[in-house]
């Protein structure tokens, strides 16, 4: 079974730096494409940064600039670097991996952002 891990979230005052981590572990297969998702609360879920097997990446308006994502070394690894924290960053992180037609998403992890 495919299981998505992200770590890293915490409380962090504006302007401050994060860095989240994700592991899909359980499979030989290399996955597409890895993504970052966030969902602030109240708020629908939204897709803020993605990342190909080919290293293409995307990002959110609402974060271009700030966030970075990568791939690891390790198989199905990816991180989010995240500077200059803003309050509105505040939500619940999700991690996304995607082979063909399937998906799996991680537990998820808080990242509050004080004022």
């Amino acid at each position: 079974q495919v299981q998505v891990v992200e770590s890293g979230g915490g409380l962090v005052q504006a302007g401050g730096s994060l860095r989240l981590s994700c592991a899909a572990s359980g499979t030989i297969f290399g996955m597409d494409t890895m993504s970052w998702y966030r969902q602030p609360p109240g708020k629908q879920r939204e897709l803020i940064a993605n990342i190909t097997s080919g290293g293409t990446t995307n990002y959110a308006d609402s974060v271009k600039g700030r966030f970075t994502i990568s791939r690891g070394n390790a198989k199905n690894t990816v991180y989010l670097q995240m500077n200059s924290l803003k309050p509105e960053d505040t939500a619940v992180y999700y991690c996304n991996a995607v082979r063909r037609w399937s998906n799996y998403w991680g537990q998820g992890t808080q990242v509050t952002v004080s004022s």
